[in-house]
């Protein structure tokens, strides 16, 4: 089985962009505010939003199963306040459940987090839960800096992300660090804001102690793992240099990397020098990269082709990165899976 970890539903009908919209300006006149309930967008809406897009990408590229969580640009953490993010969240987790309810074997859900810059994260709980009690998700987006490029929160070895942490460990889901929109000038959402997150993501686990208190949580650092396989020396270097243990003990049994890498060298480097049980396949189609590599002739985003073609992996590995790791990265995942006999 081909599961590809990291979807977003970036193609939904447009009705939940006009929603958001008129949710924003609500923030500087109540009067045009809109109701949850005022969204109406039909299983037929979600069906041909689907069908024409993801479903058929992954039909033709040769992936069965995607991990699907709500777009995470749109996320957007940094505006209005907690109840504008809770609200929000609530509305695309739910869209998320709908396409996963419509294309269960295709599609299983993962959560956006209501967060918001300055509010205790445990306040995020009540829809992790729901999402993975009453949904069956089967992990959740954290998003390391919801001030939007600003850097505000504290890093995620502080105990400022505890309560989150334990509710992960006792539900069993890991979390892929995912920021999302950038309102800082200095840093393009998606080609320097995302790499920047999954950089200093790492950074953080690695100068601190955090798995020490939590031996059994799992992230998932998209886009390849950010910097992190390129300069695995200096990582390395770093944490000989602060007296930590090796990077094996240290973070590979907790830390795991997704093929979001859009060319042939940078998924022949990252499955050379990260350990193969640390790598989960990952398309992130229909997302930030959708254009077609003029020098290959194929989508930049078509990762199961990058995959095929490194001579780093035998039989067995290509297994591993397909399906046996998302498995035991994602506890409920296979779960579900073995109940449906799969």
């Amino acid at each position: 089985m081909i599961i590809d970890i990291h979807g977003h539903y970036t193609t939904a009908p447009k009705a939940l962009e006009d929603w958001r919209n008129r949710q924003i300006a609500g923030l500087k006149d109540a009067s045009v505010a809109p109701k949850a309930a005022e969204l109406e967008i039909s299983d037929d809406e979600l069906r041909e939003s689907i069908e024409t897009n993801q479903l058929a990408k992954m039909k033709e590229r040769g992936s069965d199963l995607t991990i699907f969580s709500p777009r995470a640009s749109f996320m957007a953490h940094h505006i209005g306040d907690f109840n504008t993010s809770s609200t929000w969240a609530a509305i695309c987790n739910e869209l998320c459940h709908r396409v996963a309810q419509l294309f269960p074997d295709n599609f299983i859900g993962a959560a956006m987090l209501p967060q918001s810059p300055g509010v205790d994260p445990k306040t995020c709980i009540p829809e992790l839960e729901k999402c993975v009690k009453e949904y069956g998700f089967v992990g959740i987006n954290l998003n390391p800096d919801p001030s939007g490029g600003h850097w505000k929160e504290p890093p995620l070895s502080d105990r400022h992300w505890y309560p989150l942490y334990e509710k992960m460990v006792e539900l069993e889901i890991p979390a892929m660090i995912h920021v999302s929109t950038s309102c800082n000038a200095c840093f393009h959402t998606t080609g320097a804001h995302y790499l920047n997150a999954d950089t200093t993501a790492f950074m953080q686990c690695l100068t601190s102690d955090l798995f020490k208190d939590f031996p059994t949580l799992k992230f998932v650092i998209p886009h390849g793992g950010g910097a992190a396989p390129y300069h695995w020396g200096r990582f390395r270097g770093l944490a000989q240099e602060l007296k930590k243990p090796l990077l094996s003990e240290h973070l590979l049994n907790n830390i795991f990397f997704d093929t979001c890498v859009y060319h042939q060298p940078g998924i022949d480097l990252l499955t050379k020098v990260i350990p193969v049980d640390n790598v989960l396949f990952a398309s992130e189609m229909i997302g930030a990269v959708r254009g077609i590599d003029p020098e290959t002739g194929h989508y930049y985003d078509d990762t199961k082709r990058y995959i095929e073609a490194t001579p780093n992996l035998s039989a067995e590995e290509r297994y591993k990165i397909y399906e046996g790791n998302a498995r035991r990265v994602y506890p409920r995942l296979d779960a579900a899976l073995k109940a449906r006999g799969q």
